[in-house]
């Protein structure tokens, strides 16, 4: 299978199909952007044949981007009643996050149900892809259990994940797991070169390892909430006055982009000054070093560590729909009120 990283886990899969010695449930955990789906949609390939239908499911694709984002419009009603699914093969299902939560839902789980009992059009085998696993609310995941607990016996049921300690144990318990790695530097080079993509270095240090990241990075876009974010955090260290990140507030919550973004940037800096705060001059917002600089020399590590655990929380509210100016801006004041050094 043509796979960028991770080779023994690509070649146990592709011999686990060539040998047709499948496990009925595995789950393949690491970072996001890894390449965990594209993995799922290889073997599926291999397995059932029908590359190009089960290629036109991947939801990087606009036209499934699309799809994803328009149903965040609709009511929950209207969601529920058609729960989103991708099967271009017919013995090839996927089922991503829905709605503006992003989440695994329950009538989801309940069709999953229904359309494992059907047999396979082509074959002997149907492929099922759970993508984001970890997104399933408690009554999705228990639903889901029942089916691994007595799955037919031509069901194969792929799920993915970020971290694998998210899920229910006894759904673990239930899978054969892979672990994917981030891509080591040489990797990365062969992926962004082979992509033709444009600031390569750039793009490599942000991506971590993540040759999703990569492609998908909207390094225009990064720029302004980075801006607007090391701002935050020159304000929250008290390095700048508050003033400072008040000029970005406004801009911020006017902005239609969500908070999980600005989010994302944020774990990337406080990465870049905990490496700062040790010396390590290797960080990945390099452009922009001396300003990360000047607010490792002002903080010590119970501060970051803080600030990362405040960054958590608001991840976690965000199921909640909370409002991102409001949030911010609590957690500027949050920051500040904590000692620095």
């Amino acid at each position: 299978m043509d796979f960028y990283g991770n080779a023994a886990v690509a070649e146990t899969l592709g011999g686990l199909a060539r040998q047709e010695r499948i496990p009925q449930t595995i789950l393949l955990d690491g970072p996001e952007g890894i390449g965990k789906a594209t993995l799922v949609r290889r073997f599926a390939a291999a397995l059932l044949g029908g590359g190009e239908k089960i290629q036109q499911d991947d939801l990087s694709l606009a036209k499934n981007i699309e799809i994803v984002a328009d149903r965040e419009k609709w009511p929950a009603e209207k969601r529920n009643d058609d729960p989103l699914l991708f099967s271009t093969h017919p013995d090839f299902v996927t089922f991503p996050p829905d709605g503006p939560l992003r989440q695994i839902s329950m009538p989801q789980m309940r069709v999953l149900r229904e359309r494992a009992q059907f047999k396979p059009l082509h074959g002997t085998r149907r492929v099922f892809l759970i993508d984001h696993i970890d997104r399933a609310n408690e009554q999705a995941a228990n639903s889901l259990l029942k089916t691994l607990e007595e799955p037919p016996e031509h069901l194969i049921v792929f799920m993915t994940a970020e971290n694998a300690y998210d899920l229910l144990p006894t759904i673990r318990s239930r899978s054969v797991s892979f672990h994917l790695a981030p891509l080591g530097a040489e990797e990365m080079e062969a992926f962004v070169g082979a992509r033709g993509l444009d600031d390569t270095e750039r793009r490599i240090a942000l991506a971590a390892g993540s040759p999703g990241a990569a492609v998908s990075l909207d390094l225009e876009a990064w720029d302004q909430r980075r801006t607007a974010m090391l701002s935050l955090l020159g304000a929250a260290s008290g390095v700048k006055p508050f003033a400072d990140w008040a000029k970005h507030a406004d801009a911020v919550a006017a902005r239609r982009d969500k908070l999980d973004p600005y989010l994302q940037v944020l774990y990337v800096l406080l990465e870049d000054i905990l490496l700062l705060t040790h010396g390590d001059e290797n960080v990945r917002n390099r452009d922009i070093a001396a300003d990360l600089r000047r607010i490792a020399a002002a903080v010590r590590f119970d501060w970051l560590r803080a600030a990362v655990k405040r960054v958590d929380e608001l991840y976690e509210l965000l199921r909640r729909n909370i409002q991102k100016g409001i949030a911010l801006d609590a957690l500027v004041v949050e920051l500040r009120n904590l000692p620095v050094l």
